[in-house]
């Protein structure tokens, strides 16, 4: 090949590539993008439907791979960051309800989180689809997704909301095997499926890949190894969940814990003595109608900080001095308030469980007023059992909530850390134990606090511990959404299933439910509706049925992945470097020849 016909074949073939990468190609990718977006955030509880049409997530994600499989190098991580920041827009609509700021600081996360997947699934697409002959690129793509579904919720800012798979919540065969391996194996096979149908759309309505696109008949009988490998799998998920949904239908319950949850459906973000006051007067009262109504209840329960004043701080450093000023008659308040909290406590006769700050000494060499009035103390998100006129055991919240409970990086980003003190956000300080309580007739429970149950590892230590039922404590009032409450319980209905647990959710606004070891929610109570229900909650111990596979090795499956994922990129990174310097010594061959 002599000099001119080499540059003028590049030529041809860059026109080709421009012609492709037209501005009519970039808009319809786009769209597609688009429409993608609003179909998966749909298969989630949205606005258009509390419960969610968990249907889309079989299909939502196809044109995802089509336009990932024809978009170039330049554009993939712009396209992921559109479909990221839109898809989370969507779905997280109800954050605004919180504060706008909270909104934007999710999208750009998880667009930013979106922008680097899109460029991993290229990098496959790009340098391993030719070496393995298109035959095992979505099985490898599958394999990225679950590594990012996973490394995205593991860092500071981690958030599952959006995961693929909790769209799947009603779809109880499908979700049993996640006793095995968590939410990954779901994950594994949504996108395992559609990203052999993504990339198959994508040669066969472009150009890009083929002169000539072939049929699904044929693409499916080329990848036949491949499809025969879903299929089995696929049949093995669907008879392992209809023999495990038979079993649970069966299962005897260990022990009855009959207790009454009261949803008094006010926000706990919302501050002051008064406000505090009428929640405790609103507690009090139906909690006495539970009792009366039910003489033989074992425990009453309250929500995530349902009562906010610290009974742990006032009962240790209660404050009795004289002095005035806004600051000592606000504390002279709050400690009439929680001496009234103990003597209703006292007066119960059964244990009472309620979300509620503890908090401690912050320097030991100073009291614990000064003499402003102003607390010595560090605070903590946290549960008691208050019984017999103390609290008997307390659980400080471990997964803090990143930039409304927790910012680590006040040294490293002080424009944000002001900014969002600014905003009027609260730190708490983390706790480190996973702590199990247990009452005088051997029930044992952990206490999840409101963000905490969407993570497994979090409620998989909780029973590897010695937990045999799960209550969930969440404040979920400020969304003002019950589609965003239910977003939150289709997460809970997983950890019942990876632990094979019961789940008690004790919420002040919703949704107040039951969830059995099979994934099924029972009798919720209405959300945003003052009231309280009486609950029967089946325990099943480990004594009798073990634990499972999951709650034995949490997420290793996920890190499997993870590390599979390195080792794929790798190797694609170092054959693309092998082929483009072979690429320039031929191309310096035909210079000079």
């Amino acid at each position: 090949m002599n000099k001119n016909t080499f540059i003028n074949s590049i030529t041809s073939v860059n026109d080709k590539v421009l012609r492709r990468r037209n501005l009519r190609t970039v808009c319809s990718e786009v769209v597609l993008l688009l429409v993608a977006a609003f179909v998966l955030s749909m298969a989630h509880p949205s606005f258009l439907s509390d419960r969610g049409f968990g249907f889309l997530a079989f299909f939502a994600l196809i044109p995802v791979f089509a336009v990932i499989r024809n978009s170039s190098w330049s554009l993939v991580g712009l396209y992921g960051f559109v479909f990221g920041f839109v898809y989370y827009a969507i779905f997280n609509y109800w954050l605004t309800t919180f504060h706008p700021l909270a909104i934007l600081i999710v999208t750009i996360i998880k667009a930013t989180e979106m922008l680097m997947l899109f460029f991993a699934l290229k990098a496959v697409d790009r340098w391993l689809d030719g070496v393995l002959k298109g035959r095992l690129t979505h099985v490898l793509q599958a394999i990225i997704w679950v590594a990012y579904s996973y490394l995205s919720q593991s860092w500071f800012a981690g958030y599952p909301y959006g995961t693929i798979a909790y769209a799947l919540y009603n779809y109880k065969v499908l979700i049993q095997c996640a006793d095995l391996f968590g939410i990954w194996g779901i994950n594994f096979m949504l996108v395992y499926f559609q990203a052999f149908l993504g990339n198959w759309c994508c040669d066969h309505f472009s150009k890009t890949r083929t002169e000539h696109s072939e049929g699904l008949w044929n693409h499916i009988k080329l990848h036949k190894v491949s499809v025969i490998l879903f299929v089995v799998l696929f049949v093995a998920q669907v008879i392992y969940g209809i023999v495990t949904l038979s079993f649970w239908r069966k299962a005897e319950v260990d022990k009855s814990f009959t207790v009454a949850t009261v949803q008094h459906n006010a926000d706990s973000w919302k501050g002051g003595f008064e406000t505090y006051k009428r929640n405790f007067i609103n507690l009090e009262k139906l909690s006495l109608e539970a009792m009366y109504a039910e003489p033989d209840l074992d425990m009453v329960i309250w929500s995530e900080t349902a009562f906010v004043p610290s009974v742990s701080w006032y009962t240790t450093y209660p404050y009795t001095g004289k002095d005035e000023g806004f600051n000592f008659d606000y504390l002279r308040q709050v400690q009439e308030l929680v001496d009234e909290f103990v003597t209703f406590g006292s007066n119960l006769g059964i244990p009472l469980l309620t979300g509620n700050p503890s908090s401690t000494i912050e320097d030991e060499s100073l009291p614990a007023y000064d003499a402003e009035g102003n607390w010595n103390k560090k605070d903590y998100n946290s549960v008691i059992l208050f019984d017999e006129g103390k609290i008997k055991t307390k659980y400080l919240k471990q997964h803090l909530v990143p930039f409304t409970e927790h910012f680590p990086y006040e040294k490293q980003l002080p424009l944000m850390y002001r900014v969002l003190k600014a905003n009027d956000y609260h730190w708490w300080n983390p706790g480190y134990e996973s702590v199990v309580f247990e009452t005088s007739n051997g029930i044992t429970f952990s206490t999840p606090i409101c963000f905490e149950d969407v993570f497994g590892d979090v409620c998989a230590n909780f029973v590897a511990a010695g937990a045999d039922l799960l209550i969930n404590m969440t404040n979920d009032s400020w969304s003002g959404s019950v589609a965003a409450e239910l977003q939150h319980a289709a997460m809970a209905v997983f950890r019942s299933v990876e632990t094979r647990r019961t789940t008690l959710r004790g919420t002040n606004s919703g949704i107040t439910c039951l969830i059995t070891p099979d994934g099924t929610i029972q009798d919720s109570m209405e959300p945003f509706k003052m009231g309280y229900k009486i609950w029967d909650v089946p325990v099943y111990t480990a004594n009798s049925y073990g634990k499972s596979l999951y709650t034995r090795t949490v997420d290793t499956s996920a890190w499997v992945c993870v590390y599979a994922s390195y080792a794929i990129l790798a190797i694609g990174l170092a054959l693309a470097i092998t082929k483009a310097v072979k690429a320039r010594v031929a191309k310096k061959k035909g210079l000079n020849g």
